[in-house]
């Protein structure tokens, strides 16, 4: 199937690119690929088919950065720097405003056209237009997800919660029957430490109390009294034994690997978790996981946070026709649906997620799909790199007891009042 598979996007990555015909003599393009999470394993094979097709232009990788704010870091001094080096970057889906108008981004309105956006998922058209103009493609789509271990739900007859005062009380139920057999067991693993999923740990039961964080101009709307009361939620979890004492130290791959060890009933994740738990073989729980809509405070509705990762080429790229082409191509759907297939890289469109050889692979996607639609975007703000700052400190200060909800929340506000306006 791979090589199926691999030999059509070889022969679209032909009929694509035949106007670089120019450029395929001696066109050497290098691309930063982000981290382990982005697997750059997988877009080394499609850069490779492009290679195949195109057999004049060369295709360096870079990879590096485990998290999304050291990779930020890292692009951030690159690109003030205007240094050419480098002439693809995949970005987080928070950062197409922040880079674009920064000027560090090529508008690619007029090497994809103006309606390339057009199939994709509306979160992601809307991110990846700036200023009316085309700043970014998208790579593949990403999404917070409430993973569990449906075993263990089904054998002590426990429903789905829908809100987190619902998941507290199973957590406990499980938790004290199965002491015995696994006393390491914790009811819900989240990112506490000061990391992008942080930002996402502060939205989560703000969002899903009916609360918008910004306005449709990206100006701060924060409800205080509800911020404070979901990261109270937080903390009422903790005083439960639900959440464990040090969850301000954990990371997301702390949580991936603890939930793969099967010591977390309930965990919070992004989407490439799923292939880690299904085919790692350090998982000790393949088969027994399941997907569902994250809970919400009581009286209010489910809310996730969105993720993604985007194709923009460097302003400042020697190259940007060929790169733009590059581009394209890893856009397009046949290479999401590879990514999708090969990785559980989740897809940019709706029809990527009605592929039947998709689904087939990962049928975890028929779920996937509505959480991923109702997702809610973190600020698309040009200052997003300081809205992160504060927001994931001051989340991480609250969970570690080092600042009160309420001091907590309202430095956020002071600050971000400044920032976003």
């Amino acid at each position: 199937m791979k090589r199926r598979t691999l030999s059509a996007l070889a022969a679209l990555a032909l009929g694509a690119t035949l106007s670089l015909t120019a450029y395929a003599q001696q066109t050497t393009l290098r691309v930063f690929s982000g981290g382990a999470n982005q697997r750059p394993d997988l877009m080394r094979q499609l850069f490779d088919e492009y290679q195949k097709a195109n057999p004049g232009v060369k295709i360096d990788i870079e990879t590096g950065g485990a998290t999304s704010e050291l990779q930020r870091q890292y692009l951030s001094t690159v690109l003030n720097a205007k240094d050419s080096a480098i002439d693809i970057y995949m970005i987080d889906i928070v950062n197409p405003a922040q880079y674009f108008n920064a000027g560090w981004l090529e508008p690619l309105d007029k090497y994809v056209g103006k309606n390339a956006l057009k199939d994709y998922l509306p979160v992601y058209a809307k991110a990846n237009t700036v200023n009316g103009q085309i700043a970014a493609m998208p790579a593949f789509a990403d999404s917070m997800f409430m993973y569990y271990r449906k075993d263990l739900l089904a054998k002590h007859g426990i429903s789905e919660p829908k809100t987190w005062d619902e998941l507290s009380a199973a957590a406990k139920k499980v938790m004290a029957a199965e002491k015995g057999a696994n006393p390491n067991l914790q009811g819900l693993s989240l990112q506490g430490a000061p990391i992008e999923g942080a930002v996402c740990t502060f939205l989560l039961p703000y969002w899903s109390q009916g609360k918008e964080f910004n306005d449709a101009k990206g100006k701060l709307t924060l409800d205080k009294p509800a911020a404070v009361k979901g990261m109270q939620q937080w903390l009422k979890m903790m005083d439960e034994g639900v959440i464990k004492r040090n969850i301000a130290e954990v990371t997301t791959p702390v949580t991936v690997n603890e939930f793969m060890a099967g010591n977390v009933l309930f965990a919070i994740n992004w989407g490439f978790a799923w292939d880690r738990f299904q085919t790692d073989k350090a998982s000790t729980v393949a088969g027994k996981v399941g997907v569902m809509p994250l809970p919400a405070m009581a009286g209010g509705k489910s809310a996730t946070c969105i993720g993604g990762w985007q194709w923009g080429v460097s302003a400042f790229s020697k190259n940007k026709a060929a790169a733009a082409k590059l581009v394209q191509f890893m856009a397009q759907p046949k290479a999401s649906q590879f990514l999708a297939r090969e990785g559980s890289l989740l897809p940019t469109s709706v029809a990527g997620f009605s592929s039947a050889d998709v689904i087939r692979k990962n049928p975890w996607f028929l779920q996937a799909l509505p959480v991923v639609q109702a997702g809610k975007s973190r600020p698309n703000s040009a200052q997003y790199g300081q809205v992160s700052d504060v927001v994931r400190t001051n989340a991480s200060a609250i969970l570690a007891r080092t600042k009160t909800p309420e001091a907590g929340v309202d430095e956020i506000a002071s600050r971000l009042a400044r920032v976003m306006r």
